[in-house]
């Protein structure tokens, strides 16, 4: 497969990275290395497919420019658009074309997000009671620096979509009824510092996300009847632990299994090969996730936005 690599910054340097040989050339509108300034200026016959690592406001145009021409597309996340009818006209328009249209959550591919997903699945937990997370990374400068990413609901939009999708990468349904705790702008014009919570949802369910973590760091756990499940960081970050407990009745200190992780990130190359299989099999285009994540984070987005007003 070939592929071009559109946005040559952080997220796109990494792109084309992983695409290695499939990749063919890069369009950035300021960048120099960059070999086109429009995506409209690439020849069609020279790729099959493109890597939209660009600023929220140009994804869908580019989608549909792609989706005309019947060109593949992974766009970095999140997919937002104005209400739930653009998404499921794209998605029409992807499978009438018989091309992918993928949205990349790579913290999918985390080794121990699909350990917990697996271990959730298996019921051998028993029943879920409660799950939080934390995710923190010291952006805030370089987000306060950049007149694209510093506004909407800030932090809620970068991490809160991570989160919320892990959720349901782990537990599946979780509804649509989540509210803001507290939203803060220490530093930004956007809020930098977000805590929601999903109190109807199986598991209930706590975020906190921040750019002012000046140390990168992810934990979370899961509490259920027969035990309980813990994450500390990522593989980027690593060390990344992944702890099991067994419950003790009636109570008592609790037996753990651990598995602690130093290494690469792998996610970026697993999630490219996912994209090219799904490519490959011309796997029909299903947003329905974005389609809901869309629709969970314009809302709380009001809320947050609402709250750092009042």
């Amino acid at each position: 497969m070939r592929v071009v690599v559109v946005g040559l910054g952080v997220q796109g340097h990494k792109r084309r990275r992983f695409a290695a040989s499939d990749y063919v050339c890069a369009v950035d509108t300021q960048n120099s290395e960059a070999d086109y300034r429009d995506l409209r200026q690439v020849p069609l016959e020279l790729y099959d497919a493109a890597l939209l690592c660009v600023p929220d406001g140009a994804k869908l145009e580019l989608l549909r420019y792609l989706v005309a021409n019947r060109k593949h597309a992974l766009v970095e996340k999140p997919l937002v658009a104005p209400d739930e009818a653009v998404l499921s006209e794209l998605q029409h328009q992807a499978r009438a074309a018989g091309v992918v249209v993928y949205v990349a959550y790579n913290h999918r591919f985390e080794p121990h997000f699909v350990r917990m997903r697996d271990l959730v699945t298996s019921g051998a937990l028993g029943r879920l009671y409660r799950c939080r997370m934390f995710y923190g990374n010291g952006t805030a400068r370089l987000v306060r620096n950049s007149d694209w990413r510093d506004q909407g609901a800030g932090v809620l939009d970068d991490l809160g979509s991570h989160v919320l999708d892990t959720a349901r990468f782990w537990f599946g349904d979780i509804g649509d009824a989540f509210a803001i705790v507290s939203a803060d702008r220490f530093e930004n014009r956007s809020p930098d510092h977000v805590v929601f919570a999903g109190p109807h949802a199986t598991p209930r369910l706590e975020f906190e996300m921040t750019l002012l973590s000046w140390r990168n760091h992810f934990t979370c756990d899961v509490f259920a009847e027969r035990g309980s499940a813990h994450i500390r960081s990522l593989c980027k970050w690593g060390p990344s632990e992944f702890v099991q407990r067994t419950r003790i009745l009636p109570s008592g200190r609790p037996p753990e299994q651990s598995v602690t992780l130093v290494q690469d990130d792998p996610t970026w190359a697993l999630e490219y090969e996912y994209f090219k299989a799904l490519c490959r099999n011309r796997k029909p285009t299903d947003l329905g996730n974005d389609i809901w994540l869309n629709r969970v984070l314009r809302d709380l987005g009001a809320q947050a936005l609402s709250a750092v007003q009042a």
